[in-house]
Parts: C-alpha cells; structure tokens; sequence
C-alpha cells in the first residue's frame, strides 16, 4: 500500500468555503494515468492536480521549477487556473519548497510555461491569452443555457456567451444535460458587471462539472474580451457561483495576469493499494 499527501485549498477565497477547491497532490514522479484519474474522481472536487519536481538538467532546459497536470472528475484538461494557484499555495505555504522565491514556474503538456508570482499572500497567475473569435451559434445552446438572446457568441477552447447585463448572468438555470450535447470543452457566460467590471458563470458539465465556481482559465478568455470592450487593461472580475470567487486581472496582450488568495480547508493522505 502507497501513501500519498493531499492538499484541498479554496483558491481565489480569502477564507474557506468560497472561491474554487482544487485538491493538490504532490508526487516524486508520475503515477499512471488511470490512477491519476480514479484518484481525481474519488476526490470529486472540480479539479485534483499532480505535480512533479524537475531535476536540475530538467529546470535548465524548461525555465520551470515542477511539472504539473490537472484532472477533472472525468477528463485530464490542458489548462486549469484555480488549481495552479492553489499548487502554489501549498508549495508556498506548506511545503515551504520555494520560500526565497517570488515566482515558482511550471511546465505543461499543452499550456507551455506557466508562473505564479507570489507577494504578501497573493498569487498571480501569468495564463496565455485566449481571445474567443466570432462564431455561428450552435444549435440549442441559448436554449439550454434558457436564454432567448445573447449580444455575441464567441468561441476559443470553450463557447464565450455574452449577455446583455449581471442579473441575466446570476439568473441563468442551465440544462446541464443539453449542454453536455455542445461541442467544445464548455460555455463560459458573462456580461459587464454592476460593481465589478465584468462578471462570469462557467458550465463544463462533459467535464463532470456543472458549474464551476471560480475558473482561470475562463478568465484567458475573458480579460481579453473585456478590456477591448471597456478600452482598460486593469480589471477586477466577480465570478457569480454560488461560491463566488473575485479575481484582480491585467491584460498584457498575449498573455493576462489574475490574482487572488487561497485557503486551506484540508490536510491528509490517500492510501493506495496495489
């Protein structure tokens, strides 16, 4: 039998029960795919990432200081913001791997080079930017979000819904099922916010996710959008989950910057039989 840590840190939450959990387990090398999997869907939060420290050769070559990968209950993903902060935070914070540093990097298969800068119990993520592009409406997509008109449809990785004010936001009862139907990852909802200068609801039900209640990578889609409409490269964002998560964000063309804090809910071990 094999023992593992694990970690569950609320992430963009300055206490617990707010923001997004991500579950962290950090590893000294790879565990097969399947495991990984099975463990994330036993975890049952929207994201459980693996990490693995790099050997020195391996750090000089990438510029990055861990590898990391993230899983949904059903599906590995290629980028996933809240969890990356929250692996941060237990490097930070808990492990104490990296505490003379202000920035701990991390390789990806898809997403590249990815850094967390870390001030004063902050952590900002540095994501690629993913600008979403005009596109037709899929069929039944405003009817399963129980909408009758969206101001645009746009599409990256996920469909980019935009919505004439928050209150249509906040007020959305999605069909998760008819959503599952879509092509594409899943559906991103926003609209220009009341108190904040936008505000979002993510749906990634294929991924075992309903609604996800604070999500970064959304976000690589979202500051672009935004500061081209409002003409302001500095935003603050609310994403309006049940949870609810508030993410202080810069665009810097290709790539956007978001901060918030992390709070950690659980400490304990997994027991893996073989």
């Amino acid at each position: 039998m094999s023992k593992l840590n694990i970690y569950q840190v609320d992430a963009f939450a300055e206490t617990v029960f707010t923001g997004n959990p991500a579950a962290i387990i950090p590893l000294r090398e790879w565990l097969p795919d399947e495991l990984m999997q099975n463990i994330a869907m036993e975890n049952n939060v929207s994201e459980t990432a693996f990490f693995v420290p790099l050997a020195p050769e391996q750090m000089k070559s990438t510029g990055a200081d861990y590898h990391i990968r993230w899983f949904t209950p059903q599906t590995e993903v290629d980028l996933c913001g809240h969890a990356t902060i929250a692996t941060a935070y237990v490097i930070d914070r808990i492990l104490h791997l990296d505490t003379t540093f202000k920035k701990i990097s991390f390789i990806t298969e898809k997403a590249g080079l990815l850094h967390v800068g870390v001030e004063n119990g902050w952590y900002t993520l540095d994501l690629p930017a993913r600008d979403p592009e005009p596109c037709s409406t899929p069929q039944g997509l405003l009817e399963a979000l129980g909408v009758e008109s969206a101001i645009r449809v746009l599409r990256s990785r996920d469909y980019f819904v935009v919505l004439k004010d928050e209150e249509a936001v906040k007020n959305l009862r999605p069909d998760f099922s008819a959503l599952s139907a879509m092509d594409g990852l899943g559906v991103i909802v926003t609209a220009k916010g009341e108190n904040f200068d936008a505000v979002s609801r993510c749906f990634f039900p294929k991924a075992g996710i309903n609604e996800d209640p604070v999500t970064g990578s959304a976000h690589c889609n979202i500051i672009p959008y935004w500061s081209r409409i409002l003409g302001k490269d500095e935003l603050v964002c609310r994403q309006a989950s049940a949870r609810g998560g508030t993410l202080v964000c810069v665009n810097k063309g290709d790539r956007v910057l978001m901060s918030g804090k992390c709070s950690l809910f659980l400490e304990g071990s997994i027991h893996i039989q073989h």
